[in-house]
């Protein structure tokens, strides 16, 4: 029976969420845990692929679970898995949906910060930048509703089958004071680093440092920048996967009302 997981996690103790040799990953620490639980070696299959460091305040990933259990699996996993990992719904699923091929859209969220704050650390990424243009920050987002391709703002483009992307929204939010800054875009598929590649480019156009329309010349030729430099990878979240047959509300605040309410469309 194959079954759908609902969690989230904080990824800065990770090395992303796939396994790879001799580094701390959230599959690794999921797949171990559950195959103590169940007592049979398991394997898990993610909706993506987040960065060292990224977070997730909703990812989803399938699992074949062949025999009963006749206890509080949820309960259980919380219990033994780490304070920065979650797991919020168990889903029986009918026939073989694949958690990560048969999503059709995803969304991320990646949140900056202009003053020093200890509390956001974690949680949203330091830029020094008090005087950002946020307004050319946001004209330049919305170009990438225009374009499909984006190669331009990947680190390795030649490695993917395409580089064609449906972005369907793409905002910057300021929180009331403007020193809290959210990069908000939705699409039916992500490059690689690409959203933080594109948060580089927004964070030069609003120092000044780059143009709009040299940002638009990157989407219009193709031509891969010759410094990327994307931004810091904390601070960044995926926070919406969707599918054809499941759509489900987030389960976290991921940051605490008074750091997440009242931002304001730029």
């Amino acid at each position: 029976m194959r079954f759908f997981f609902h969690i989230a996690y904080q990824g800065q103790n990770y090395s992303g969420w796939q396994r790879q040799p001799a580094v701390n990953s959230v599959q690794e620490v999921l797949e171990t845990t559950l195959s103590k639980i169940l007592k049979v070696p398991t394997t898990i299959y993610g909706c993506g692929r987040t960065d060292a460091q990224v977070h997730a305040s909703q990812f989803f990933f399938h699992v074949d679970i062949e025999q009963n259990w006749d206890f509080d699996l949820l309960y259980r996993l919380n219990k033994a898995l780490p304070t920065d990992i979650a797991i919020y719904d168990i889903i029986e699923m009918k026939g073989k949906p694949h958690a990560r091929f048969d999503a059709v859209y995803r969304e991320y969220d990646y949140f900056l910060h202009t003053y020093k704050d200890p509390f956001l650390s974690n949680q949203s990424s330091l830029y020094l930048y008090p005087n950002l243009d946020l307004h050319k920050m946001s004209d330049a987002a919305k170009l990438l509703l225009k374009y499909k391709d984006f190669r331009s703002f990947c680190t390795q483009p030649d490695k993917n089958e395409h580089t064609l992307c449906n972005v369907t929204s793409a905002a910057i939010y300021v929180n009331e004071k403007g020193d809290r800054i959210r990069f908000n875009v939705g699409s039916n598929r992500f490059l690689g680093k690409m959203i933080r590649i594109i948060t580089g480019k927004l964070l030069k156009i609003g120092t000044g440092e780059l143009s709009i329309d040299e940002f638009e010349s990157h989407l219009i030729t193709l031509e891969i920048p010759k410094i990327l430099q994307p931004a810091y990878p904390i601070g960044l979240y995926l926070s919406k996967v969707q599918y054809p047959y499941l759509d489900l509300p987030a389960r976290t605040d991921f940051l605490t009302p008074t750091q997440s309410a009242n931002w304001t469309l730029i």
